[in-house]
């Protein structure tokens, strides 16, 4: 991928960098591997919004990812990288060896031609996919699950990664992309390599317009706001109260840890995102 700095022929564009999306071979989806996909806007099934400033955007069609990689021991040959506007990495077009197609996530250093193949005996190279028992210590890995034959939930977003640090008992102790550490049953599958499209951080959004077509509307300070709509409304002039920052339903917004204590998957992990120092 690279990026592109537009000239400044008006104030939104001085800033603004795009993709240039030399790395796309295939503009359509595959229509097999494709469905419709309905707008939340934020809402929940009762139409109540749950995420706040989010409606409009543009209208998408959704690619089926094969995030699982259940197609066991049969090879298959990548035939188009490709753009999927429902998500910041790129997605690769596998043709497998008995003419089915599916999508995963494209791989940083896979192209078109590369073999890939899910298997326990799949050797280690870029986009094959393979349980963790099989995968040596220090391997970069992403799409990793967190319960066995669910699917890839860890590292899925572009240049995203996991890397394994040991392993103990049954379980692979892994270093995620946000520095948490934390313990991984050894038969969850992961994809070997890192998650392409890399330099997507760098993009600038550079205009508000920009953003209201990813379905993204403009946030309200909650300062401004009137105190029916929120806690830190009201007041005569600029007025912050000299209260703490919270959220409209009243929870503190800095510092107060809302995690539950009592989670299930407390016990899988050793180092909190925020206990450890410094980016892998």
């Amino acid at each position: 991928m690279a990026i592109k700095e537009l000239d400044p022929v008006t104030p939104s564009r001085r800033q603004m960098t795009v993709d240039t999306k030399e790395d796309i071979t295939r503009e359509k989806p595959e229509k097999r591997l494709t469905k419709g996909i309905k707008k939340s806007s934020g809402r929940n099934n009762l139409g109540r919004i749950t995420s706040r400033f989010r409606g409009g955007g543009h209208r998408k069609v959704y690619r089926i990812i094969d995030f699982k990689r259940d197609k066991k021991d049969i090879p298959g040959i990548v035939e188009t990288i490709e753009y999927d506007p429902n998500r910041n990495a790129r997605i690769a077009l596998i043709k497998y060896k008995d003419g089915e197609k599916r999508y995963i996530i494209a791989p940083l250093g896979l192209n078109v031609g590369s073999k890939v193949i899910s298997s326990k005996e799949a050797e280690i190279e870029i986009g094959n996919a393979l349980p963790l028992r099989n995968i040596p210590v220090g391997t970069v890995v992403h799409n990793v699950e967190l319960i066995p034959g669910k699917g890839g939930q860890v590292a899925r977003s572009a240049g995203s990664f996991v890397q394994i640090m040991g392993k103990e008992g049954n379980y692979a102790i892994v270093k995620l992309f946000s520095n948490e550490i934390r313990k991984i049953h050894l038969d969850c599958m992961a994809t070997v390599g890192q998650v392409g499209n890399p330099d997507y951080e760098n993009i600038v959004i550079g205009k508000a317009g920009r953003s209201r077509w990813m379905g993204i509307k403009p946030r309200t300070r909650a300062i401004v706001m009137n105190p029916v709509d929120h806690p830190m409304g009201g007041g005569e002039g600029k007025s912050k109260s000299g209260e703490h920052p919270r959220s409209p339903t009243g929870i503190k917004a800095k510092g107060f840890k809302t995690r539950n204590k009592k989670k299930y998957s407390n016990k899988y992990i050793i180092m909190h995102r925020n206990q450890a120092g410094g980016q892998i």
